[in-house]
Parts: structure tokens; C-alpha cells; sequence
């Protein structure tokens, strides 16, 4: 199978396995705090914006231009995850997880776009899809598991 193939195959399958992780919690199991200071909301808010944060820097790649616009910077992680998260507080839970699989698809939608010679392990796109999302959804996948089971859930 291709590299990018096997990208894509491999986050569309850890997607599928952290929504099911996600399953069957209630109103209540969402919003507990347990990871820090967030819940699995804020868990969902920031994977989402990480989405719509780097999809269009998947699509300049695709035009042949940098990923990162001049100026913008992602070296303060937490910030950006804070930033995200925070962005969506508000929404209602339903809203929330549609707009995790909506930014899903678009992810990946601008990944399958991306030339097959630039999602190459080692190269910065796919550095940004994988990380972004087989890899994002596996650490968080795991967190909540391991939280499920603590809870009894």
C-alpha cells in the first residue's frame, strides 16, 4: 500500500477507535474534569481545532507553497491547545462532536489532497497529518480508556 494510503487508512482507523472510546458516555461523564484541567469536551474541542487549525496548511502544501503562514508559530503548544478548547467551552455536546467528525473529514479531505511525494514519513506534511490525527487520536484514545476504567465506565 503507498504511504499516503497507509496514512490515511491508519488515521480514519484510530478515529473510528477513539469514537468508540467515546461511546455510550453521558452529559455528565463529558464534562468531569479528569485530565488536567479539561473533560473529554475539551479533549474533543481542541482535536477539532487542531483540524481546522492545519487542514489549510495541508492545502498550501498541496499548491506547493509553506505550510505555516509568516509569522504564526506553534512552539507554545499548550497555548494553542488552551486556545482551542476554550474556543468551544460553550458549545453544546452534540454540536461538539459533530464538529469533530466534520473537522475529521476535512482533515483528511486536505490530506488526500496533498501530492503522494510530500506525505512521506519524515516529510513536514505528513509530520502534520500524522500527528494530527492517527497519533493525536491514539494518546487521547488512551487517556480515556485508562480513565474509563478508573471510573468503572
Amino acid at each position: 500500500m503507498p504511504e499516503k494510503a497507509k496514512l490515511i487508512a491508519d488515521a480514519e482507523a484510530e478515529f473510528a477507535s477513539f469514537k468508540r472510546a467515546l461511546a455510550g458516555l453521558t452529559e455528565g461523564q463529558m464534562r468531569d474534569v479528569w485530565c488536567g484541567t479539561w473533560s473529554v469536551r475539551e479533549i474533543v474541542g481542541h482535536i477539532s481545532g487542531w483540524h481546522r487549525e492545519l487542514g489549510p496548511a495541508l492545502e498550501r502544501v498541496s499548491r506547493g507553497e509553506k505550510p505555516i503562514p509568516a509569522g504564526v508559530a506553534y512552539d507554545d503548544v499548550d497555548a494553542w491547545n488552551a486556545r482551542f478548547a476554550d474556543a468551544k467551552r460553550s458549545w453544546a455536546t452534540e454540536a461538539l462532536l459533530a464538529e469533530l467528525d466534520a473537522s475529521h473529514a476535512d482533515f483528511l479531505k486536505a490530506a488526500r489532497g496533498v501530492p503522494e511525494d510530500r506525505l512521506l514519513p519524515g516529510k513536514t506534511a505528513y509530520k502534520i497529518v500524522n500527528l494530527n490525527s492517527r497519533h493525536h487520536y491514539q494518546v487521547h484514545r488512551d487517556d480515556l480508556l485508562a480513565w474509563r476504567k478508573s471510573r468503572g465506565i
